[in-house]
């Protein structure tokens, strides 16, 4: 494979998979490390990504959010036990604002065998707390569903957030970096999250590994709003680090 061809691979499967690591990349070109690190390097000074600690991680926003279908079909395991340690750190009688998103719909599934009082802002949430009679207490927001998704959004939402105060807000993520801060791929779902963090007086975030050093195109706010992260073992080391170094305490499950 020339340098052009195997430059050209580099770029593209860090690009579409949004990080690789020099091991991946190595055993996909059929070069060493040693040239798979000089080829980042390049890479990275024309541009093209951007070089991390034990591979590399594309420049590029990426803006377009998988199915809610799809995503409920990925890392089930990871996502149950993530939803299981952000359960755990939640006392009995709390009060919690619920994010959107399929980690939040597994702690659902948890919280509504607690005594606790939750605000889910998604119709899957909204409907499992509901069709199951038991000791957690169902409290329901205003909103428009955003299509496919469930997700509650727009001025009703916004004005349910306002008109209350919680313990606990779980957010879900669909980017986190300590440089870049916690994104979302819709302004409006963004505009939730934001919301939904203001009314909280703690904010655990609920992240597979996968989102960890990946960046969407709407901002929610800096990492530091994130008092806890609730992530699992996939989660790149590098990230880790430069969260907690920034205040906010990560446990990995």
């Amino acid at each position: 494979m020339s340098n052009a061809d195997r430059h050209g691979l580099i770029a593209k499967t860090v690009r579409d998979s949004g990080r690789a690591t020099v091991q991946e990349l190595a055993e996909l070109t059929g070069a060493s490390e040693m040239t798979i690190r000089r080829d980042l390097d390049t890479l990275a000074a024309q541009g093209v990504l951007e070089r991390v600690r034990g591979g590399a991680r594309t420049l590029l926003l990426r803006g377009e959010e998988p199915p809610f279908a799809l995503r409920a079909h990925e890392a089930i395991a990871a996502k149950q036990r993530i939803a299981a340690e952000i359960c755990a750190l939640v006392a009995d009688g709390e009060t919690v604002v619920l994010d959107s998103g399929t980690t939040c719909l597994e702690a659902a599934r948890l919280l509504r065998e607690r005594p606790v009082t939750v605000m889910p802002l998604s119709l899957q949430a909204i409907h499992l707390l509901a069709e199951t009679p038991g000791p957690a207490t169902l409290v329901v927001p205003g909103g428009r569903p955003r299509a496919a998704e469930g997700a509650l959004t727009g001025p009703l939402t916004l004005a349910s957030l306002a008109a209350l105060r919680f313990d606990t807000a779980i957010i879900g993520c669909c980017g986190l970096t300590a440089a870049d801060g916690l994104t979302a791929y819709d302004l409006d779902d963004a505009a939730v999250k934001k919301a939904a963090i203001t009314s909280a007086r703690r904010v655990i975030a609920a992240a597979d590994g996968s989102k960890l050093g990946h960046t969407a195109h709407a901002h929610v706010g800096p990492a530091t709003v994130v008092h806890t992260l609730v992530t699992d073992l996939t989660a790149p080391s590098d990230e880790v680090t430069a969260l907690e170094d920034g205040g906010t305490v990560v446990r990995t499950v």
